[in-house]
């Protein structure tokens, strides 16, 4: 049994990031059809209306690496919807490639999105949930928070920023009602992962992250894996031998990830591109 108070679904105000497709868009309609009224943000406004019309949701343009638009968007969702009750922060991108092949800009928007967007939320969120002694804060982070990637060593870095943050977080703020959780996806059947054959590691639907993100409210857990058996595998990685587990990345092809090897991954990066001075 947690010692958080409970949210009650029916009527609760969420706030989701990167909802206008994928995990965003799929946690949105999870948490509607339990009763919660939903905002969804995203920097393509015109795509997050139309989900909104689709799912019966409520959405607005949001940059998280800019903090006077984030505050925009949680200040005009508690004006439409009344005081936030659980915050989802899910936005986030993945350029794909080695380490020395991509560009400073590239990595500073994986920083501001990743991280920043993360932290921009989270200051804006938790005072007044700490005021009204009760909330819920859900970070959507992934494996690659526990388990290193070649071809992704900086979004790696992202993802084991926000484990840390959220873990930190979650301490300081655990006797004052409001918790903060952490969700670790592996790889997710999205446009994030889209083109990325990341063989052994298994791919899930948004659909499933999105349940255990909604499950969060109910268990308030400090961590949750989808599937939930890859948090076990990534727990026994950190204490096999380098030989050993260098010897299954080898069989396993784990270097797939250092090349955009598909259309459709070039594609995703060139979207990124164009976002980097949005």
């Amino acid at each position: 049994m947690n010692r958080y108070p409970s949210i009650n679904l029916d009527g609760a105000v969420v706030a989701i990031t990167g909802a206008a497709q994928g995990i965003g868009r799929a946690t949105a309609e999870q948490f509607i059809a339990r009763g919660a009224k939903v905002a969804i943000g995203d920097l393509d406004l015109e795509k997050a209306e139309k989900t909104a019309a689709e799912i019966g949701a409520v959405a607005y343009r949001l940059d998280v690496r800019d903090h006077a638009s984030y505050q925009a968007f949680l200040e005009a969702a508690a004006a439409d919807l009344g005081p936030l009750d659980v915050l989802v922060n899910n936005a986030g991108v993945m350029p794909n490639g080695g380490f020395l092949e991509l560009d400073a800009g590239t990595d500073r928007m994986q920083f501001d999105v990743n991280v920043f967007g993360v932290i921009n939320g989270m200051r804006l969120a938790l005072p007044g949930m700490l005021e009204r002694g009760r909330g819920h804060v859900v970070n959507v982070a992934s494996l690659a928070g526990k388990f290193p990637v070649p071809g992704l060593a900086v979004y790696n870095a992202t993802k084991f920023a926000v484990v840390g943050l959220t873990a930190a977080t979650r301490l300081e703020y655990a006797d004052r009602g409001v918790s903060i959780s952490a969700i670790l996806p592996s790889a997710v059947d999205t446009a994030l992962a889209s083109g990325l054959d990341m063989r052994p590691i298994p791919k899930v639907q948004a659909s499933d992250v999105a349940r255990a993100v909604v499950d969060s409210l109910a268990n308030r857990k400090a961590e949750t894996a989808v599937p939930s058996y890859v948090g076990g595998l990534a727990n026994v990685a950190s204490v096999t031998p380098e030989p050993m587990l260098n010897l299954v990345r080898r069989i396993a092809k784990g270097d797939r990830a250092m090349r955009p090897d598909s259309a459709e991954r070039i594609a995703y990066r060139a979207r990124l591109e164009s976002q980097k001075d949005c």
